[in-house]
């Protein structure tokens, strides 16, 4: 791959995992939640859904599936339909404060479950296999071991996808302990159920031509 065709490809990868979604609130609301490692946790299983999207793209199968109305439908709606469901369990939480509770949910939930979380999330959004599929194309050289490329698209993207969910992780835990005050737990999570629906019935709205 080209040297400058790398530095475009990194351009676009570092516009789109900069611009927080779902995903990012997810990690966010954990770090708050629970803690730094958890979200992390939560993060990988985020980056390994949306690093098998960027496959499905890169070989080809992107192309059927981006322009198969059902498929596509289909996993946009259970996409759509997993935000709304964390966004109701949030936004009907009875927590009053997540001093306390919090220490009971994490021996209830397991760390599996925040890693499935993450990667729910980060597969439920179809548009991202129609970006990856339009993008890919502006950048392959098809001269070039194929296998090369593919590598090096995946690094680039995990490493920066990575850094920008961690770093929202952070900021989250670093402004827990106002989250953790009596009474906010409630506050918090009826936004952060709020937020989530409204990206469930966003995600619901949309189609390949957009």
């Amino acid at each position: 791959m080209e040297f400058n065709t790398w530095i475009y490809y990194l351009l676009a990868v570092a516009v789109l995992t900069a611009t927080p979604g779902p995903s990012v609130l997810l990690c966010v609301v954990t770090s708050i939640k629970q803690d730094f490692k958890t979200a992390f946790i939560t993060s990988i299983g985020s980056l390994l859904a949306i690093i098998g999207i960027m496959s499905i793209s890169f070989t080809g199968l992107g192309i059927i599936i981006s322009s198969s109305e059902y498929i596509f439908n289909l996993i946009k709606y259970i996409g759509a339909g997993y935000l709304i469901y964390l966004g109701y369990k949030s936004f009907t939480s009875k927590e009053e404060s997540y001093e306390f509770n919090s220490k009971v949910e994490s021996k209830e939930k397991s760390k599996l479950k925040y890693f499935i979380d993450g990667f729910m999330v980060g597969a439920s959004n179809p548009k991202a296999i129609v970006f990856f599929t339009a993008l890919f194309p502006q950048f392959i050289n098809q001269s070039k071991p194929l296998l090369q490329q593919y590598l090096i698209f995946v690094a680039t993207f995990a490493i920066l996808e990575l850094s920008w969910l961690l770093f929202y992780s952070y900021l989250g835990a670093k402004s827990s302990s106002w989250f953790l005050k009596k009474g906010r737990a409630k506050l918090f999570n009826r936004l952060s159920g709020s937020v989530f629906i409204g990206a469930g019935v966003l995600l619901s709205t949309l189609n390949k031509s957009r």
